[in-house]
Order: structure tokens, then sequence, then C-alpha cells
């Protein structure tokens, strides 16, 4: 992407800025229960996301932002294919952000 007279244009406008995500405590799994209770899927089982709370935690790297993708994608698929319910081999084939490994690109002036 930073490659090339565009990329080196385009890498000038951004930086790049480590991030650290959420650590595995209560609050991720009451965020991944409260996730889960949004979700309007017919088959879902309940409980589902919750039981999968470190394997999410662990594929995102405790980002809100990647969970969100994650299942948000996971739904789309779901509902798409007509099962209507997320498990871990749907999740599994979830492609995911940048932001899950740690790198968020901002836009803004470099200093």
């Amino acid at each position: 992407m930073f490659s090339g007279t565009r990329g080196r244009q385009i890498a000038g406008r951004f930086t790049l800025i480590t991030t650290a995500g959420f650590p595995y405590t209560e609050e991720w799994q009451a965020l991944v229960a409260t996730i889960e209770d949004s979700l309007r899927l017919r088959h879902h089982v309940t409980g589902t996301l919750r039981s999968l709370d470190r394997y999410l935690h662990q594929r995102t790297n405790g980002m809100i932002g990647s969970l969100s993708h994650l299942i948000r994608g996971a739904a789309l698929e779901v509902i798409a294919d007509g099962t209507e319910q997320i498990t871990k081999a749907v999740l599994d084939r979830i492609p995911l952000d940048h932001a899950a490994d740690g790198l968020i690109i901002r836009a803004g002036a470099k200093k």
C-alpha cells in the first residue's frame, strides 16, 4: 500500500500507531455477552459466543473493533447462507482487519 510514488504520497498522510487490545477480563466476557444478546439470528444458540470468549479474545487480540467486525461478518455470512447460526467454524472463515494485528492507520499530519 505504501510502495511506489502513490504509496509514498499516501504514507505521508498517515501514521502507524501500535495499540494494545483489552485484556481478557470479566469486562471482555461481558462485552461478548452483550454483543451476543444483540444478535437477531433465528437459529443462533445463545451462549455460543460466550463459550468462545477466550477464542474471540485471542483471535482479535482484544481489539473491540476487530471483535465487532468478526461477529458482524459471521452474522452476514449465516444470514446469506440461511443457517442463521454463528459457530466457531463460521468465525474461523471470517478474515480479520489490521487492528487485530496491533496496528491502526490514522489519518493526519505526521509530527
